[in-house]
């Protein structure tokens, strides 16, 4: 759902915007939670997502040299929860985030820019293991701030590419649900995960 109305907004920009430029994002991430989770249910249980990699294009759309607005996309997460230090659900999700950004735009090929908007928890396909094996474990989508913060560099001779790094910052608690095989709820808590995500990579511009 989500991830339609982001393409809507973007497929419903006015002629006069469509005289800008569009810049297309190329970057791996490293995806790096920083709450964890004491489940009251499961006797003050530890729970908290790990570290992960991530592949995460993006598209941008520059209004003109200041503004712009990031829609970043990425392929499906496979991300590990433990509970008390051991790996109890392997989630798959996705994060589309939303951002409206600030160029500083100089007269140099280095251009940092800031950015605040909304991102998305969207999962599926939730895996137990260990410690919850043989229970059924949902996690529900979220939906929180984010933030960013980064730069992008363009040499003098490279045209239209660049590189980039950005920092972004994830306000996501999405609710998981936990039954045991007759139905009865062993847990509902709300996972604290607020991800820090760090990308580089490169950009093009046309």
């Amino acid at each position: 759902m989500l991830k339609q109305v982001a393409l809507i907004s973007l497929l419903g920009l006015s002629a006069s915007a469509m005289a800008g430029q569009w810049q297309v994002k190329v970057g791996a991430s490293a995806v790096a939670p920083t709450e964890s989770t004491a489940v009251s249910d499961l006797g003050g249980l530890e729970v908290e997502a790990k570290n992960e990699l991530a592949f995460t294009p993006s598209v941008e759309y520059f209004f003109n040299d200041n503004i712009s607005t990031e829609l970043l996309l990425a392929a499906p997460i496979n991300h590990t929860v433990t509970a008390a230090g051991v790996d109890a659900v392997k989630i798959k999700h996705l994060p589309p985030t939303l951002t409206v950004k600030y160029n500083f735009k100089n007269s140099t090929g280095f251009t940092p820019y800031i950015g605040v908007g909304g991102t998305a928890f969207i999962a599926w396909d939730e895996s137990e293991r260990g410690p919850l094996a043989g229970t059924d474990v949902s996690v529900k989508e979220d939906f929180g701030f984010a933030g960013q913060v980064g730069f992008n560099y363009q040499p003098a001779d490279a045209k239209n590419w660049g590189v980039f790094f950005d920092a972004r910052y994830a306000q996501i608690s999405p609710e998981v649900d936990i039954k045991a095989a007759d139905g009865t709820r062993v847990a509902k808590f709300d996972l604290d995960i607020d991800p820090l995500v760090y990308t580089i990579g490169y950009s093009y511009k046309f």
